[in-house]
């Protein structure tokens, strides 16, 4: 039997429980580094060609010019990779994902986000995420496994050429990667907003505890 006061036994769970462990938070980091980098060098692989009436300040951009873009871009899309495969298999092995992001109700996140944005949403449990966060981080997986895709079947588009075809051929793929970064650059804004809201959501992504 454990000689652990009882008192000190109570306490010990909620002080030192580990909200985040460590892969997690290595694999976080990285992919937000490598998030940074291929957006930044992306804008600079888009002004040289750009989609839309418009283009990226110099100032958010990475590379100098287009063919620094696709350096920067080609070396953070294999750090990226690598690191997102290693989320993947190791989220999969350990149960994580079941854990965390099932199940997903509509209701659940109709529900969720009404709260939200009435502020009356409960974040006093870190360990579990509500309907809003499992659709947010089950869909940023998808997110970035297309953006990776079709990132491909523009880098290589002959080698790639029945991927390229999947998404509907050279010049939809671009539409399709650039889509697929928006909605990176929207997740990101609203992690970093809720984040800042909820600083002890950082901590734990920081320090674990």
């Amino acid at each position: 039997m454990s000689s652990i006061p009882f008192s000190e036994q109570q306490a010990t769970p909620d002080k030192d429980r580990v909200i985040q462990p460590a892969w997690v938070r290595i694999v976080h980091w990285i992919n937000a580094v490598a998030m940074v980098l291929m957006i930044m060098s992306g804008w600079q692989i888009y002004n040289a060609s750009p989609l839309f009436n418009f283009t990226f300040s110099p100032m958010l951009t990475l590379g100098g010019w287009l063919g620094g873009g696709i350096m920067w871009h080609l070396a953070a899309m294999w750090l990226l990779v690598a690191n997102g495969l290693v989320y993947l298999v190791t989220g999969v092995a350990t149960g994580r994902f079941r854990k965390k992001l099932l199940p997903i109700s509509a209701t659940g996140v109709i529900d969720d986000g009404k709260a939200a944005l009435t502020g009356r949403l409960s974040h006093d449990d870190l360990t579990i995420y509500n309907n809003v966060q499992k659709l947010l981080y089950a869909g940023i997986i998808v997110v970035g496994m297309l953006v990776v895709l079709s990132g491909l079947s523009i880098w290589k588009p002959v080698q790639f050429q029945y991927l390229t075809a999947l998404f509907g051929g050279y010049d939809f793929a671009r539409y399709v990667h650039f889509a697929m970064m928006a909605l990176i650059c929207a997740f990101l804004v609203i992690h970093v907003t809720l984040s800042l809201l909820v600083p002890k959501s950082l901590r734990a992504m920081i320090i674990g505890h």
